[in-house]
């Protein structure tokens, strides 16, 4: 593993233009003191090492962290609808309300442009760690995260975070409880909406469910993968339901497209749960607001922040730290599950 970066400090700035470290400050907060072509020798310089000072214009010298980051890279729209992330960003600011600290989230589009961000977070001294999330199968994030030295927790399996300290949910054995409670009450079609393939946990959960039907001599799973939203949910699930044969069962990747699926299902006169049986996933408050009420694998979403925030203050604070996983998803039969009517 090559060694960590060495952050770039106003110190570096200086010498590289020639210059006092009070000059770089006057340069950068556009102040009298030093003139226009030293002003401009000193962004220059600054550019070339990659250093920017902190927004909040805190003393560059101080070490305290009060700021920590999260990027992701979702939709804006989806953000504001997904439960799982306002959940899950609850439970990180109540670790940071105890220690009187901030979060600093920025939606990106892409995981190139999150890299850029994290590097000027990091070198600008704007955050003190950071929290990845959505890990993909050979994140391009983690190895230029690594070389800047950034501490982070990454949100995910092991498997998939490259060294980085992780926080996760076994996706594996929850996944095979779903299956095998719907198989339990006598469902021999089962299909899963699920996320992107490229999502690390996607593909966790894609192979546990094949291994699970496969295991228990199922007929062939059907897959579809969204994005997310509830359009995508209510999309796949008239796609499954014009299949023939149709699936009894259908397993959910979250709580907002087996809401819309509950929809769709009703549009196209399939009763649930005597014809269809639901099973959603993450458990937010829409699994107990609709009718019938939604079968759930739940889990405490807002405890798993929690978590991972208490995790990356040890990171920052260079405790030894190894991955930790939270409590499992488990079974919360509702309404929305039953034996399939012959």
């Amino acid at each position: 593993m090559s060694a960590p970066t060495e952050r770039v400090t106003i110190k570096d700035v200086a010498a590289a233009a020639g210059v006092s470290k009070g000059a770089v400050s006057l340069a950068f907060n556009n102040k009298p003191g030093v003139s226009e072509a030293t002003r401009e020798r000193i962004l220059a310089a600054a550019r070339e090492l990659g250093w920017a000072p902190n927004s909040s214009a805190r003393s560059l010298s101080r070490q305290a962290v009060d700021t920590i980051g999260l990027a992701i890279c979702r939709p804006a729209r989806l953000l504001g609808l997904e439960p799982f992330y306002m959940e899950f960003i609850s439970g990180i600011e109540s670790v940071l309300a105890e220690r009187d600290c901030s979060l600093l989230l920025r939606l990106v589009g892409s995981l190139e442009e999150e890299i850029q961000l994290q590097d000027r977070w990091w070198k600008g001294r704007q955050i003190g760690g950071s929290v990845l999330v959505d890990l993909r199968q050979d994140d391009p994030r983690l190895d230029p995260l690594r070389k800047l030295g950034l501490p982070a927790v990454a949100v995910g399996h092991p498997s998939l975070t490259g060294g980085f300290p992780s926080v996760w949910t076994d996706d594996a054995t929850a996944v095979d409880e779903a299956v095998r409670y719907l198989a339990a009450l006598g469902h021999r079609r089962i299909a899963r909406v699920g996320g992107p393939s490229g999502l690390g946990h996607s593909g966790i959960r894609t192979e546990a469910f094949d291994r699970a039907v496969a295991e228990l001599g199922l007929e062939r799973g059907l897959h579809i993968e969204t994005g997310f939203s509830g359009e995508e949910g209510a999309r796949a699930t008239r796609s499954l339901l014009l299949c023939s044969p149709r699936p009894t069962a259908i397993v959910y990747d979250n709580d907002i497209m087996a809401v819309a699926g509950l929809g769709v299902a009703a549009e196209m006169g399939v009763s649930v749960p005597d014809s269809l049986s639901l099973l959603a996933w993450d458990d937010s408050q829409l699994c107990r607001l609709t009718h019938p009420t939604l079968s759930a694998m739940s889990h405490d979403v807002h405890a798993f922040g929690t978590q991972v925030a208490r995790v990356l203050f040890d990171v920052i604070a260079e405790k030894e730290i190894t991955s930790q996983p939270v409590t499992t998803p488990r079974l919360v039969p509702r309404g929305s599950t039953a034996p399939p009517r012959l």
